[in-house]
């Protein structure tokens, strides 16, 4: 199979080499690796995981991106913490919630950083979220549980002195700048 060996061969030259050229880097969080379903089991999707990050430069952040919740168990859990990689919460149509997400990789981040990713309203497909959230220019639904997942696992990677990534899409609530907003001022209320 092609995946994981060539692959890496292919993102260090294709992608890092000439990354590292244009000294990006200060610029720039990790690199997130996104795997749609699969017909892999978990033990050999686990397998192919560690190999592939075997293979890859130490000096970058990486992170990963599962679209298969019955993949978030310790043995997933423990490639990513051997290669310091971060786990991606994404808040995405069959994935289980955010909090659900962290309390199966036992409650534990895997790098020194971690990236939330808040894509669409959970069990909900991406057709849907896309018709419901245009024109993209207002919240169309608050996901008031999104919202707190996301303001827990910040705090908690803050407290960790872990770098916090979140990234957030328009389908999720309707307009991404209003709801980073409203996260930045959950997370200041949060402070005080």
């Amino acid at each position: 199979m092609y995946w994981p060996l060539q692959t890496s061969a292919l993102f260090n030259d294709l992608l890092l080499t000439p990354y590292r050229e244009v000294k990006f880097e200060p610029h720039t969080g990790p690199f997130p690796f996104e795997f749609q379903r699969h017909g892999m089991s978990a033990e050999e999707f686990c397998s192919r995981l560690d190999t592939f990050f075997a293979q890859l430069p130490t000096n970058f952040r990486y992170a990963v991106e599962i679209r298969n919740a019955g993949l978030l168990d310790s043995d997933y859990r423990k490639v990513l913490e051997t290669h310091g990689v971060a786990h991606v919460y994404n808040h995405w149509s069959s994935m289980p919630s955010l909090r659900d997400q962290h309390q199966r990789m036992e409650e534990r981040f895997t790098a020194p950083f971690t990236v939330v990713r808040l894509l669409t309203p959970l069990k909900m497909s991406y057709e849907a979220a896309k018709t419901r959230a245009e024109p993209y220019n207002k919240i169309v639904q608050e996901l008031p549980d999104m919202r707190q997942d996301t303001v827990e696992l910040v705090k908690k990677a803050v407290k960790e002195k872990r770098t916090a990534y979140v990234l957030v899409n328009n389908r999720s609530e309707g307009n991404a700048p209003l709801t980073v907003q409203a996260l930045r001022n959950a997370l200041r209320a949060a402070e005080t």
